[in-house]
């Protein structure tokens, strides 16, 4: 497949392949027909990904749910989930999943799909991704979109997610939201966090335990484009994310055919999501504003806790450090 691709691209000297002379190349390659189609299906994963969450925001049918093609993109990168302390069933959760990536993918592979196995790590829980695309208010293009499990992040819905069979609920929220994505930079972690509180608020009237996350290794998957503070540009991704509630980014990755190419294909580099030490929170019906700002500040502890704790493991230095804005 990639020789017949290069075909109609150049080769490493400049001139062109014909037809015949690249399947000549194909039935004398050394590589194994079955790490071929899978080579093949880990691309075709990463681009069904791309598209299915530029155009449909993120959401994916049932059947890709449960397909296998979430192994195959699973193994791109790799991506794996990592469980630090035990979330009793008896509890419901509301888990923080940080950083916001361009693509999210560490938050959709392990909180949504069963590729990294999170039914076992954390038996008897229900995770329930939030995104904003649920907020759509066209009834059949929202049903459209909900139909792969996710529910919208507002108050109803997580409320109603918290809810359902009793305990042994999670609703993982990317707290950063569209603003996190546009600092979103190899090497360098910076979090919306600090005027984030309504998941803590929401947290304690339901009285669910809240959860950091980190995925490690979300910001290596592409090169953005950034625009410095006053530039026009930069006022018109800002606008654009309150009139449409996200950002629009510019960034690259390698490309179809070559690593080493520019494109719009991620790079394969690992993503370790860490589940963190879970906050005990009471329930409260009408928290004061100093409660929440108390818990808010508990969150922030055990997150920063786990960053520092997992950041040499994972690919950051031991100078690297966490901005929380």
């Amino acid at each position: 497949m990639k020789t017949i691709i290069a075909a109609y691209s150049r080769d490493l000297q400049g001139s062109r392949l014909t037809l015949r002379s690249a399947l000549q190349s194909l039935s004398a390659a050394t590589t194994p027909p079955q790490e071929q189609l899978r080579s093949c299906m880990r691309l075709f994963s990463i681009i069904q990904w791309i598209f299915s969450f530029l155009l449909m925001g993120g959401r994916r049918s049932e059947w890709v749910r449960n397909w296998s093609v979430w192994n195959y993109f699973r193994d791109y990168f790799p991506v794996q989930l990592v469980k630090t302390h035990n979330l009793p069933a008896g509890r419901n959760y509301i888990i923080g999943s940080h950083p916001h990536g361009i693509l999210c993918i560490g938050a959709f592979c392990n909180f949504v799909t069963e590729s990294t196995g999170f039914s076992k790590k954390f038996p008897g829980i229900r995770p329930h991704l939030t995104t904003l695309t649920g907020n759509f208010r066209l009834p059949i293009l929202r049903e459209y979109l909900m139909s792969g499990g996710l529910c919208p992040v507002n108050r109803n819905a997580i409320g109603y997610a918290l809810s359902q069979k009793g305990r042994g609920n999670a609703v993982v929220i990317v707290v950063g939201g569209a603003a996190e994505s546009l600092s979103c930079q190899p090497g360098v972690t910076t979090l919306i966090l600090s005027r984030r509180q309504g998941f803590v608020r929401l947290a304690l009237e339901h009285g669910a335990d809240l959860v950091p996350s980190f995925s490690f290794g979300e910001n290596d998957l592409y090169h953005q484009v950034n625009f410095s503070e006053g530039s026009i540009l930069h006022a018109v991704q800002r606008k654009f994310q309150k009139l449409f509630g996200f950002a629009p980014c510019f960034f690259y990755g390698r490309g179809l055919t070559s690593p080493e190419s520019m494109g719009f294909i991620p790079y394969s580099k690992p993503i370790t999501t860490v589940v963190g030490e879970p906050v005990t929170v009471p329930q409260i019906k009408d928290p004061s504003p100093e409660i929440v700002d108390r818990y808010h500040n508990m969150y922030k502890h055990s997150l920063l806790k786990l960053f520092h704790e997992h950041k040499t493991k994972y690919g950051l230095g031991e100078n690297a450090e966490l901005h929380i804005l």
